[in-house]
């Protein structure tokens, strides 16, 4: 005597039919094939794509640096007004709450290397550095040397005011590249998980000025070639905490091309969406 098959051990395999995010299954019911059933549905799983883009990112920090200028050493560069001490480190110390960062990035894209935990990141933007000083110096691209009976000069200096400023600070522009390699703990999620880079940066300058304001002159903006180097490299990193992007970078190089020996810093937070 034969014994019925379950419809369960007569069930033929399903064939599935993937179209992008679409899934098709065609299920087969029993061998006299009197019926074929099909459905359709959204594969649920998002896939990463392998080059991702972030557009219009800003960054909101505070810009210092470390100063290991020879000050016995300046030379012409540094006018120091008779009867004074000499220019030194503490004319050059800023206001750390006032001298500000902002960087304005156009675009950074993210470039899949390891199944989206590695990824190699750079970018393109606008980088803005304010440095607000404590004390009066003023910058000079060149013209009458303060203190010296009119001598004239065509190179750039630095000297220390005869007035005081209620803002005194030097502004420095840059055009800047990044480069860097990125790390994601939970690259599906990546709001929720912890996220890292690390790179170097290249910058070109593209705007120095000096702007001051004062009682006696008001507003005043001096732009000019103040001797600042033209090209920036610096050592750059990110550290994403959730929702939260922090970012740092340090330049091994003086910003200045002459005399002075000034590596700037940032540090501050990141408005991005990875």
């Amino acid at each position: 005597m034969a014994t019925a098959q379950t419809d369960s051990t007569t069930r033929k395999k399903s064939d599935t039919i993937r179209i992008g995010n679409i899934i098709i299954i065609k299920h087969g019911r029993n061998k006299d094939g009197k019926e074929i059933k099909v459905s359709m549905g959204k594969n649920d799983k998002k896939r990463n794509s392998n080059i991702s883009t972030n557009w219009w990112i800003v960054d909101l920090g505070f810009a210092n640096y470390n100063d290991n200028t020879n000050y016995a050493n300046a030379g012409s560069y540094l006018v120091s007004r008779p009867g004074y001490p000499a220019l030194n480190g503490s004319d050059f110390k800023l206001k750390a709450g006032k001298s500000i960062n902002v960087n304005i990035w156009f675009f950074m894209q993210k470039l899949n290397l390891v199944q989206h935990y590695v990824n190699l990141k750079y970018g393109l933007g606008l980088e803005l550095n304010n440095y607000r000083y404590k004390s009066p110096i003023s910058y000079r691209e060149s013209g009458t040397i303060p203190y010296t009976a009119g001598t004239q000069t065509n190179a750039p200096f630095i000297f220390r005011d005869s007035i005081s400023f209620s803002k005194n600070k030097l502004a420095a522009d840059y055009l800047t590249v990044p480069l860097m390699l990125n790390f994601a703990s939970n690259p599906n999620k990546i709001r929720k998980g912890i996220s890292g880079s690390i790179g170097v940066s290249a910058g070109y300058l593209y705007s120095q000025r000096n702007k001051q304001v004062s009682d006696e002159r008001g507003k005043d903006k001096n732009k000019g070639d103040y001797d600042l180097e033209r090209f920036k490299i610096s050592y750059i990193a990110e550290l994403g905490l959730g929702p939260v992007r922090l970012y740092g970078s340090y330049s091994p190089k003086s910003m200045y091309e002459h005399s002075l020996d000034i590596k700037p810093y940032t540090v501050g937070i990141r408005l991005s969406n990875w």
